[in-house]
């Protein structure tokens, strides 16, 4: 799936669609995950829906037995390109450059 082709809310749904059909492939309900996590049910429902939080879902997973499925996304992000590593001088990032810098004038321009 071509998830740069979605916009946010897409791909918040998709995410809620693959936990629901997780959940009920480990043939748990709605009901005893929230028991299980101490969320709400409707926390529950909220995830499934595409919408709820980071730490929601972390739990979630963990209860379903499935967080190594973060695997794709944490390993994506602690790979460095020998290119990038090299340019660092074998340097430990510290920090993101994000969105601020200086205009032409020197001014500290925000984004």
């Amino acid at each position: 799936m071509d998830f740069y082709s979605l916009p946010d809310k897409a791909i918040a749904r998709e995410l809620g669609s693959h936990l629901r059909a997780l959940r009920l492939q480990r043939n748990v309900t709605q009901k005893e995950l929230a028991e299980a996590t101490a969320l709400s049910l409707n926390t529950i429902k909220a995830l499934e829906g595409g919408r709820g939080k980071l730490a929601t879902l972390i739990a979630v997973l963990r209860e379903l037995g499935a967080l190594e499925q973060l695997d794709n996304l944490v390993s994506a992000a602690t790979v460095i390109s020998p290119l990038q590593l090299a340019r660092m001088h074998g340097r430990e990032r510290q920090r993101a450059s994000g969105g601020r810098g200086k205009d032409k004038s020197g001014d500290e321009t925000e984004w």
